[in-house]
């Protein structure tokens, strides 16, 4: 064959050189308002849904209890919906946070489609033709800068990799309502159209500004990619749910930290977030010398982890369930009620809220503050057994909180100080 040799582009051939900005530079048959808004309404209900349960977290931290549980400064009026978590049913947060995590995932392919089929929008010329573009053109500015933000930070604090400046928790917090801002404000002018899309399609004598003006030849009918961003949807669920269940699901859900095979045989291998040695827990530290401090109206007091044995003993069947969107199921927990510790300081007839203090010297989470309804709850436990046996190191030997429905973060490990009282 002879060789073939590069063209060579003249300067007035320059001038013709199509980009970005030029709607003939986008030549994919598959773009089209119909397409595009398929993907947008499945986003409406998923994105939705994330919001949701992502202000149900946040209100699960009992933020405007102390400092100590909200990290977030000068919120001011975005703090208005917050209510007292409560503790029942008592898997409210596993399945709240593992919608969370599980509807986000699952969304990753439709929100890159959904970005895909509008891109050339982002380089339309001019930037804006009247008062109601312009307000289209920054919602959605802020609608896929929101979304890329939250979806990343988000994606990164399930896999535990915080490579982002700051905390994820002030960041999460604040970029959900940037999100939120461009989201309303892009579906209330984009979803009437949408609607009138998928009923009736494009209507006659209007043109789709989304289909490319010159196609390339097909290779790929719009159902088609339909059906692959489902099919990536589901591989997705497939891989990444089953870190909320045990057994053969937790196995398969590769892309997950909590996911694959349980932490070993015993009463005392379910998931866990910390390990002792993370967080420097040595056994100098949980051993004979080890005393709970327990303080209240009626004085401090200190028990030896054989006199909290020796107190009258309760029993609660509870799950772990993280912010990471992974949970255990129901575990065996034994221990004291946090209401009879709360009588013991000073509160025989309504305990109030405790602020809890553990062994741990650094980390964020070390102390916490619990409602007054989670401490009267009569399955709030100090635990110091599981699955009838002790506390292993990494679940909080010698003594945790366990409180149903509560975030994992809140049930403090390696407790030293319980404070009865006002928060």
């Amino acid at each position: 064959m002879p060789e073939r040799r590069p063209t060579r582009l003249l300067p007035g051939a320059l001038r013709t050189l199509r980009t970005p900005a030029d709607p003939g530079f986008w030549r994919s048959p598959v773009r089209g308002a119909r397409f595009t808004a398929v993907l947008g309404v499945v986003l409406l209900v998923g994105l939705t849904l994330l919001f949701v349960t992502g202000l149900l977290s946040y209100a699960a931290y009992n933020p405007d209890l102390n400092p100590v549980n909200d990290k977030t400064p000068d919120k001011g009026l975005l703090g208005f919906y917050l209510f007292s978590w409560p503790t029942g049913p008592h898997w409210l947060y596993r399945l709240t946070q593992g919608l969370h995590v599980t509807v986000g995932i699952v969304l990753v392919p439709v929100l890159l489609a959904k970005l895909w089929s509008v891109i050339p929008r982002l380089f339309a010329l001019p930037p804006a033709r009247s008062v109601g573009h312009a307000l289209e053109r920054l919602s959605l500015l802020l609608l896929i800068g929101g979304a890329l933000f939250q979806f990343i930070t988000g994606l990164l604090n399930i896999q535990l990799d915080y490579l982002f400046p700051g905390s994820f928790y002030t960041l999460h917090f604040y970029g959900a309502w940037v999100f939120l801002a461009g989201f309303v404000t892009h579906t209330a002018l984009k979803a009437p159209q949408a609607v009138r899309v998928l009923r009736n399609g494009v209507p006659r004598g209007e043109a789709d500004t989304l289909a490319a003006l010159d196609p390339l030849p097909a290779t790929l009918s719009r159902r088609g990619a339909l059906a692959m961003v489902g099919a990536g949807s589901l591989l997705l669920l497939i891989t990444s749910a089953g870190r909320s269940f045990d057994g053969p699901l937790r196995r398969i859900a590769l892309l997950t930290p909590r996911g694959g095979t349980d932490p070993g045989p015993g009463p005392n291998a379910f998931q866990v977030n910390k390990t002792a040695a993370a967080v420097r827990i040595t056994s100098a530290d949980t051993g004979e010398r080890w005393r709970l401090t327990v303080r209240g109206p009626a004085g401090e007091f200190r028990f030896s982890r054989a006199e909290l044995l020796a107190m009258e003993q309760h029993s609660a069947a509870l799950p772990i369930a993280c912010v990471e969107g992974w949970s255990t199921s129901d575990q065996q927990w034994r221990g004291v009620r946090l209401s009879d510790l709360a009588a013991l300081a000073g509160f025989p007839d309504r305990p109030p809220g405790v602020f809890v203090e553990s062994l741990q010297r650094g980390g964020s989470f070390r102390k916490a503050a619990l409602r007054d309804n989670q401490v009267r709850d009569g399955r709030s436990l100090l635990a110091l057994e599981v699955n009838g046996a002790p506390l292993s190191a990494d679940h909080g030997y010698p003594a945790r909180i366990i409180v149903p429905a509560a975030p994992g973060v809140l049930n403090t490990k390696w407790v030293e100080t319980l404070t009865f009282g006002e928060l």
